[in-house]
């Protein structure tokens, strides 16, 4: 049973100390493919590190994070669009709009976030949405820019069922992850209604650990209790949904 985690910050400082030792934790547990979002420029580095120690298994994004855009954000989006122009890519991500911490950048989101739906069309790339109180102001920039050209992930999914259909109405798949086994996550209570065709898995670690570890650190192996979860809210083996989702980050991602 091979697994993808579609989304997971593997490069972040708080794998500093035992980084290795939780990527073989995650490839003994099956998950054999790992996205990588990229959050600003101080991150580049790292991730090409990891690129480079685990070149079969991990696959790198390019992209400036929403709560990373700030008073240098073309600085930023000038990094983006060199970083894409000098060697391949995967994805543009994470991009978006984030109204949870700050609202006062939040024209320079939505620059931000429309400029980069247009590098990842100009190189043809999938897009990996965050979305935090902000899903009126995202589908406001993807209504500006849909096509048959639009695609990609709404990582860690949080709304509703209508929001759901919106975001599937821009080719998007939903990226499923800790919060599905959230007591109020919600996501639980509709999510059968959505063909199982259009979910991937992902972690978002270190960050939303599932139930049982929830406030702890996430991390990439965590995804069985995602696969667990879904298993019960789709009435299908672990094994189908491992097999529907990586094929749908390969539709996504095109490997």
């Amino acid at each position: 049973m091979i697994l993808t985690d579609t989304h997971t910050h593997l490069y972040s400082e708080a794998f500093d100390e035992d980084r290795d030792l939780i990527i073989q934790k995650a490839l003994e547990a099956g998950i054999d493919r790992f996205f990588i979002p990229a959050i600003d420029s101080s991150y580049t580095n790292a991730m090409l590190n990891l690129e480079k120690a685990y070149p079969k298994h991990m696959f790198l994004m390019m992209g400036l994070h929403p709560t990373h855009v700030k008073e240098n954000y073309k600085e930023e989006l000038a990094h983006v669009a060199q970083m894409l122009a000098s060697r391949s890519f995967y994805g543009v991500g994470e991009i978006g709009i984030d109204l949870y911490w700050d609202q006062s950048f939040l024209k320079q989101q939505q620059e931000a976030f429309q400029y980069q739906i247009q590098l990842a069309k100009k190189y043809r790339l999938p897009i990996v949405i965050h979305c935090r109180e902000a899903f009126d102001e995202i589908f406001e920039v993807l209504e500006k820019e849909k096509g048959p050209e639009l695609r990609g992930i709404f990582h860690c999914f949080t709304g509703t069922l209508e929001q759901a259909k919106t975001a599937l109405s821009y080719h998007m798949k939903l990226g499923i992850g800790g919060v599905v086994t959230f007591k109020n996550g919600k996501i639980d209570t509709f999510l059968n209604q959505i063909p199982l065709e259009h979910i991937v898995l992902e972690t978002d670690a270190p960050y939303l650990a599932p139930v049982p570890y929830r406030g702890k650190r996430n991390e990439s192996a965590y995804i069985r209790q995602v696969l667990e979860k879904l298993s019960g809210i789709y009435k299908e083996s672990e094994e189908r949904i491992a097999a529907v989702t990586t094929q749908n980050s390969k539709d996504v991602f095109g490997i």
